[in-house]
């Protein structure tokens, strides 16, 4: 069944690789990733999945699905782009690396006993797209799911910090600048006041706390008093609850714009929380086993420990079930993760190998789980003992549970 998956994926290289290829080429921000979910969705129709588009209420979700196993391997792709530099953290690899495990495993489904479920799923960057797919049923009875994202190191149980993202808005009152700036209520100056807040803040940050923020608005023109300005801030930590100790804090310094200037301030919650990686100990060192097998060389257990790769709604996901979320390695010197040098690198001949490498690893560790008696009765208790309504029932309901 290994040889059945790596043929597999050798003859549909071609398309796995024009696949990413041209979703990198158009590249879509989060929920606006009609051409990239289509692309993707027409090539597993074409293979005989059968096909769900839209799902979970998000217009550019899909799930495509092949076999009638007892036992649901989930397999997630991401395509949503960044806004400047595209995919600048090479989420056209993960789409089209995804694909080609769905293909390799659908091969093998009826021997496996497996039910083979390619989950897309928009708007990883920001708004949080498989957390709102959790809530909503997809992922209710997959027994495992996995993904593989690429980066500068080859990292099979990378770490991830929580995180939310917040909005502050400022409301102040426009006046003459210059002629009656005491009429005035500078709301660019609450923003400020904030800043200055959160700057000192960071001395007493708790380990791997962090804040950065953007100014979205901060005025018109500058012989007019600011009456509306705007910043969003990303604020990550460790775990959950260090992360609401450190929302806390922040809120506090949002305040402190509104009380010294006289402005009213509102904070919204732009993304849903994503919880940090908790990935399955088992899956991940099959998946060591398949990627080494590969010839590539991920870091060491001891090294990875220290690999934190941001942030992903994956964790989410990890949390609730059996899952991984390793890193594949792509030749992109010294450039890093949204940096547009990243982005050209995700459309290159390594990125074309990691495409395959990544389809053929994932691959091969659903058949080691599904194949592994203790393993297969674990993963099924544990959709038994799930909470959440059936797939029959998500699907009759249209896809909105």
């Amino acid at each position: 069944m290994r040889a059945t998956c790596h043929r597999t994926v050798q003859r549909a290289e071609q398309e796995l690789t024009a696949l990413s290829r041209s979703i990198h080429a158009e590249p879509e921000l989060a929920f606006a990733e009609h051409r990239s979910a289509a692309k993707i969705a027409e090539l597993m129709r074409s293979h005989g999945f059968d096909l769900r588009l839209p799902v979970a209420g998000l217009d550019t979700a899909f799930v495509a699905e092949y076999g009638t196993g007892d036992l649901v391997v989930g397999v997630c792709a991401e395509y949503d782009a960044l806004p400047e530099v595209g995919h600048a953290c090479g989420h056209n690899i993960i789409a089209a690396a995804g694909a080609g495990a769905a293909l390799a495993l659908a091969a093998v489904a009826d021997d496996l006993g497996i039910t083979v479920r390619l989950i897309g799923t928009p708007a990883e960057e920001t708004g949080g797209g498989k957390v709102l797919m959790l809530e909503r049923g997809v992922f209710d009875d997959v027994a495992l799911a996995m993904m593989v994202h690429p980066g500068p190191e080859e990292v099979c149980r990378p770490g991830s910090l929580a995180i939310t993202d917040l909005e502050v808005r400022y409301s102040g009152r426009a006046a003459h600048a210059a002629a009656a700036p005491d009429l005035g209520v500078n709301a660019a100056d609450a923003i400020t006041v904030a800043q200055v807040a959160i700057g000192l803040l960071r001395q007493h940050l708790e380990p791997r706390q962090m804040v950065h923020g953007i100014v979205t608005a901060g005025g018109a023109a500058p012989n007019i008093v600011p009456a509306a300005t705007a910043a969003v801030y990303n604020l990550r930590a460790a775990e959950s609850h260090s992360l609401q100790r450190l929302e806390n804090r922040i809120r506090a310094c949002f305040e402190a714009g509104a009380t010294a200037t006289g402005c009213t301030a509102e904070v919204v919650q732009v993304s849903p929380v994503y919880a940090e990686l908790d990935t399955d100990e088992w899956l991940s060192e099959a998946y060591r086993a398949a990627i080494t097998e590969l010839g590539r060389e991920p870091l060491d257990r001891s090294a990875e420990r220290d690999r934190v790769i941001g942030s992903t709604d994956m964790g989410n996901v990890t949390r609730r079930l059996p899952a991984i979320h390793p890193m594949i390695a792509v030749d992109c010197g010294s450039a890093v993760n949204h940096q547009a040098e990243f982005a050209a690198a995700c459309a290159s001949p390594s990125a074309d190998r990691a495409v395959v490498d990544a389809a053929v690893a994932m691959a091969w560790t659903a058949v080691a789980a599904a194949t592994d008696p203790d393993q297969r009765v674990r993963l099924l208790a544990a959709v038994q003992g799930r909470p959440g309504a059936s797939t029959e029932e998500f699907f009759a309901s249209g896809g909105v549970a």
